[in-house]
């Protein structure tokens, strides 16, 4: 034991070398931000830094090279971090003022509100809509998701609840696209467990079925049971209780819909099978998004997007920012952005409550770090 504190103590007096030299690194590197603000030269160099990491693996040796290549990349993002800030690229970054202007004008929660989904009632996003604001809540539901974008912005609709991502099949890419394209924000999350069932008009059965309606993530979460009735011809419909009732409303004994129990009670369908997704865990993430900003009691996850420059490292400089302020990330989703080829939209979220200083830091820093950086919401996580 008196040996290993005695490593612990030369550990301890290593670090303190470390920490002092890295006091001086950052003190030049300050120097070299108030030269590059006097003669206006951008902060990164990309090249530069590429030599300069290429070079401190050489030095390592190629036992230590992966460590110490990671050890100044991580160097480097802070010491950019610095420059940004004394040249100029903080309180006025447009992403950091769009944020600002959007806490200016948050909203308090809608007593009363009138809420829109997807899809007809028996639909996983009406539960979802009750799940959030309550049995007596006023759901209508719209034909299509952008549908629900249009009536938030034209004032017919105070929220709209849509699905996000499903444990079986991961993200809707609808939802991320239509939240690049709408000012719009996450206020609240919900979950609906997901338990599809093979539904037909009374007088059916397995053996009179030969088309399979619903939505085609419905589809797709069911493909084991329908892979054993080759038979079956599927057919993608909008939503999954729309599928229900058309086949209701088709009386055809040859037609069969995949949605939710409740379904099959509000168009009385028949059950011929329950429970045919292959995922008995199977459930989907709702949102609950608003045209305004809101900050509800017990806000602790922050939705954000943002694009990235295509260079070597920049999403390497965004991990980095949860590293250096001690914050979880939980979700990093990417999507192609249209008309321009190989770059991408990130969407990110992370846990953290208003007031910690940590989060503000760190949400500058993304601003400062992204481009087309937005926060979208900021919202109680509930993911039971």
């Amino acid at each position: 034991m008196d040996e290993l504190q005695n490593l612990r103590r030369d550990i301890d007096a290593i670090d303190r070398r470390l920490v002092e030299l890295f006091r001086q690194r950052m003190d030049v590197t300050r120097w070299v931000g108030e030269y590059k603000r006097a003669q206006g030269i951008p902060v990164l160099d990309q090249e530069r830094e590429r030599q300069v990491l290429q070079n401190k693996g050489e030095l390592a040796g190629d036992g230590l090279r992966p460590a110490v290549i990671t050890l100044y990349q991580t160097i480097m993002a802070l010491s950019r971090r610095q420059q940004r800030d004394l040249m100029g690229q903080g309180a006025d970054n447009p992403g950091v003022r769009r944020w600002l202007d959007a806490k200016a004008a948050q909203r308090r929660p809608v007593a009363s509100p009138r809420v829109v989904y997807q899809g007809v009632p028996g639909a996983y996003s009406e539960q979802a809509a009750v799940n959030f604001f309550g049995e007596d809540v006023d759901a209508a539901g719209l034909e299509q998701f952008e549908d629900c974008f249009l009536a938030l912005r034209e004032g017919r609709a105070d929220y709209a609840v849509l699905p996000i991502e499903n444990s079986s099949t991961g993200a809707i890419r609808q939802i991320y696209d239509l939240l690049t394209q709408y000012e719009c924000y996450m206020v609240g999350e919900t979950t609906v467990r997901v338990e599809h069932c093979l539904m037909a008009p009374k007088g059916a059965s397995l053996d009179t079925v030969t088309h399979v309606y619903s939505h085609e993530q419905g589809l797709f979460q069911c493909e084991r049971y329908l892979n054993a009735h080759p038979g079956w011809k599927q057919v993608p419909q909008a939503d999954t209780a729309g599928s229900a009732r058309m086949v209701a409303g088709s009386g055809d004994i040859t037609k069969a819909a995949i949605c939710s129990a409740r379904a099959a009670e509000l168009y009385g369908l028949a059950i011929l099978a329950r429970g045919i997704n292959h995922n008995s865990h199977n459930t989907t993430r709702f949102v609950v998004v608003s045209p305004r900003l809101e900050l509800r009691p017990g806000a602790d996850k922050i939705s954000t997007l943002f694009v990235l420059p295509h260079e070597a490292g920049s999403l390497h400089e965004v991990l980095t920012v949860f590293a250096v302020h001690g914050l979880n990330m939980e979700k990093l989703e990417s999507r192609p952005l249209p008309e321009r080829s190989w770059q991408y939209m990130f969407f990110l979220e992370f846990t953290g409550a208003p007031g910690n200083p940590a989060v503000s830091d760190a949400l500058h820093e993304l601003a400062q770090t992204t481009g087309e950086f937005r926060v979208l919401g900021w919202f109680r996580s509930n993911l039971d």
